[in-house]
């Protein structure tokens, strides 16, 4: 096979170019790294992870609370769905990543699944907060396969978005400013969660429909932002198309060292992440309602400072790598995380526990910036030792991982809250189980911070190596493309 493996030249800037004149560009040798990335391109892209999140944001904060606030569905069951469905979810991306990676069109390899996917992906959202059928049994059968329908969909524009970063940009400070607008658009969509939805949660008398209305609303808000980043990312990086096999995939995979660390780093702070958004509102909502001068506020402003850290943080990431490289502004941001945890696990007031969790989100922010310029990187590691470039692939088996850490953190938000007794049908819950909802909603995401954190010592890449590490690859595309087009040799 790998003899008669068949090659198009690739680079697009835009779509429609007409033949002459993408012959022309596709033998043209690369640049190192082309120019900087525009403006208007950075937050068209940026606009794309808006799109995502208001799915992957409105399920991960908000529904477990529907789940036991509103169907009735016992912590116990809600967690063992979660568990299921991102399982399921996870083996979804290794499919959405092999679609990826064997699919050409005339609008690109990547940008294709966003305008066929995300329609479909935002009404799946609606399905989830919709549950018409009485029975507790149907409940559990309809919650689950609505749950698992959407993260399917995900998938399907999650992993083609994240691939798109690396096909539009090789320059380590782009592909940061990229990774800060997917920040920005992920922390504005929480932003709007949070004033919208969050302060609700205590005080609505129908949070059936206000979930409806809020899913309905935001269904027509993400079109348009994965429309803006449809007709504004470009996909410009040259390389040689290969019809890679399954075999050679896994290989690519197996060999590239720094993606197996990103992805051992991420499976744990991501499993402390998610406990924090599981927990969240239950945090704002028993846990620190005990302290006076607590209002219905709390659960916006929590979960402002902790899961929609990334708003605020995110602008700060292409600062941090250019001072402390990508590596150390992950470890920093783990460090940062892990502090917060303590803070607010020993707190006894209500402005200690907001610090302590202003840390949390902070150290979350940080690292979620941080992870994305990391997984872009690896992808260029992969083809420097192989030979072969895989994005989807790459980003894919990174996002497996990623959903691993997210099934396994929400489950353990929700066996938090059935270990710690949580009763939905009570108004106030007694003192034991909110104590128990502070204690794990801080020990449990430091513990796997810290684990994080000492999994990424041992990361290889640094900026210095990277950027061998493109010399080699730029290198050897002009060797290849010398080969396949001996005419354009003068």
């Amino acid at each position: 096979m790998g003899g008669s493996r068949g090659r198009a030249s690739f680079f697009r800037q835009g779509d429609s170019m007409s033949t002459a004149q993408a012959t022309a560009v596709q033998r043209s040798a690369p640049s190192a790294q082309g120019p900087h990335l525009s403006v208007r391109t950075i937050f068209g892209y940026g606009a794309g992870d808006a799109g995502c999140n208001i799915a992957f944001q409105m399920t991960g904060l908000f529904l477990l609370v529907f789940y036991t606030d509103v169907v009735g569905i016992s912590p116990a069951h809600a967690g063992s769905i979660f568990l299921f469905v991102k399982i399921w979810d996870a083996f979804a991306d290794l499919f959405a990543g092999r679609m990826v990676d064997r699919t050409m069109t005339r609008f690109g390899k990547f940008r294709p699944f966003i305008l066929w996917f995300s329609l479909p992906l935002l009404a799946s959202n609606l399905l989830a907060f919709w549950i018409p059928v009485e029975s507790y049994g149907l409940k559990l059968v309809w919650a689950t396969v609505s749950y698992a329908l959407l993260g399917l969909l995900y998938s399907l524009v999650n992993i083609p978005y994240g691939s798109l970063a690396g096909a539009m940009s090789q320059n380590p400070v782009d592909r940061s400013r990229l990774s800060a607008a997917r920040m920005v658009g992920s922390g504005s969509t929480i932003l709007l969660l949070s004033v919208i939805l969050a302060p609700k949660i205590k005080s609505s008398d129908n949070l059936a429909s206000t979930f409806l209305v809020t899913a309905v609303i935001f269904l027509v808000v993400g079109m348009v932002m994965f429309m803006t980043t449809f007709f504004t990312s470009k996909e410009t990086v040259y390389r040689e198309v290969e019809r890679v096999t399954f075999k050679e995939t896994m290989q690519t995979l197996r060999h590239n060292g720094p993606l197996l660390r990103l992805c051992g780093s991420s499976l744990f702070y991501l499993i402390g992440q998610n406990i924090v958004s599981a927990l969240g509102i239950y945090i704002a909502n028993h846990a620190l309602a005990q302290y006076a001068g607590a209002g219905n506020w709390l659960a916006a402003v929590v979960t402002i400072i902790t899961t929609g850290a990334v708003l605020y943080v995110g602008p700060l990431g292409p600062g941090v790598t250019r001072k402390l490289g990508k590596k150390h502004g992950f470890m920093t941001a783990a460090g940062i995380g892990i502090a917060g945890g303590l803070v607010f696990a020993i707190a006894n007031s209500l402005l200690v526990s907001l610090v302590g969790l202003f840390l949390i989100g902070f150290g979350m922010g940080l690292l979620n910036t941080m992870t994305w310029a990391l997984e872009a990187d690896t992808v260029e590691y992969g083809e420097y030792k192989t030979g072969i470039r895989t994005e989807g692939a790459t980003y894919a088996a990174f996002s497996f991982i990623r959903k691993v850490g997210q099934a396994v953190g929400a489950a353990i938000g929700a066996y938090v809250l059935g270990f710690v007794g949580y009763n939905a049908t009570l108004e106030v819950q007694p003192q034991s189980v909110l104590d128990g909802i502070q204690t794990w909603g801080a020990l449990l995401p430091a513990a796997f911070f810290l684990g994080a954190f000492l999994i990424m010592s041992r990361y290889p890449l640094t900026e210095a190596k990277f950027q061998e590490i493109m010399t080699s690859i730029q290198e050897n595309r002009a060797k290849r493309h010398a080969e396949l087009h001996p005419d354009d040799v003068a």
